[in-house]
């Protein structure tokens, strides 16, 4: 009897872990610290300190485009240097932070955000905001940027290729399909472009896939709560979610929104880099539990772009 009993109160205790929402499921697994966690012991160090984990920072901040190192040996050391110093206040310019040119508060909380993995900036001394940058509209007017940002060169698609199609890489899961589709409808429904799904994948201009770790296209998604996704420029077409992410249709606390983040990695697709805009879709990081949409900073970049 004592048995049968325990029989069945085992299975019921299956069945329950098995109804539990997969965002929830996945509680279970986290051991390790969100990758940017490291960043809160270096609070309050500044030029002159010496202390481990420096370098770490100056590998994040070489992965973003903020700082560059012509000798490994100080990439690799825990000074805090001049160098470091700079490419501290460049972001802080970049994210509207007080330019104290050390690791406050204030920029220790932004620097560890989940968010996506494309640098902000091509080297350690471009600003984010291109206010004071000028790009030609057309032949005879000269417009003005003010928040979006381009890759280097303006790389875009031709006008050739203003109809695109789209497809997605073998064990993508089947929940993502949806939500990339209707980002891909929230572009069409505000630019020039079309999108279109084709089931062979190897014949799409952008293919879609879920990854980890180092998946072949050096750029290694890093685990939970870190680097989300990354995306690249025209017209290369290829887009990566990082799949030890929680990932959630809509607002769901603890995971982040399909929809969102594709919306965000088209964006660079079509050729926008970031934007010191937050409420603009091309901010580099996203919250969990929440959504966003098309600003009108990322609209009129994509317009000025491709100058329509």
């Amino acid at each position: 009897m004592a048995s049968k009993a325990f029989a069945i109160f085992s299975f019921t205790i299956i069945v329950f872990i098995s109804l539990l929402p997969r965002a929830a499921l996945a509680k279970f697994d986290d051991k390790k610290s969100p990758p940017f966690d490291f960043l809160k012991n270096l609070q309050g160090c500044h030029k002159g300190d010496k202390l481990k984990g420096i370098h770490e920072l100056k590998t994040y901040l070489e992965h973003f485009g903020y700082l560059h190192y012509e000798n490994q040996s100080h990439a690799n050391g825990d000074d805090f240097d001049e160098l470091l110093e700079s490419a501290l206040k460049t972001y802080q310019l970049n994210y509207h932070l007080n330019v104290t040119g050390s690791l406050d508060s204030q920029t220790v909380s932004k620097m560890i955000m989940p968010r996506c993995g494309v640098p902000d900036i091509v080297n350690g001394t471009t600003r984010m905001d291109s206010s004071k940058k000028n790009h030609h509209h057309s032949s005879t007017i000269l417009h003005t940027v003010s928040h979006y940002t381009f890759f280097p060169g303006n790389p875009k698609w031709p006008t050739s290729k203003y109809s695109l199609t789209y497809g997605f890489l073998p064990r993508t899961p089947t929940q993502a399909v949806d939500p990339v589709a209707k980002a891909f409808q929230t572009w069409a429904a505000n630019t020039h472009f079309r999108f279109s799904r084709v089931q062979d994948y190897t014949t799409a201009d952008i293919k879609i896939g879920f990854h980890k770790g180092n998946h072949g296209d050096g750029y290694s998604f890093d685990g939970r709560g870190g680097i989300l996704a990354h995306a690249f420029a025209p017209q290369d077409g290829r887009f990566h979610y990082d799949a030890d992410e929680r990932w959630a249709i809509g607002a769901m606390q603890g995971a982040y929104d399909l929809e969102t983040v594709a919306l965000h990695e088209i964006g660079h697709l079509l050729g926008l880099g970031h934007s010191s805009v937050e409420g603009a879709i091309m901010f580099s990081s996203i919250s969990s539990g929440t959504t966003k949409g098309l600003h009108n900073d990322d609209i009129q970049g994509i317009r000025t772009l491709y100058n329509v």
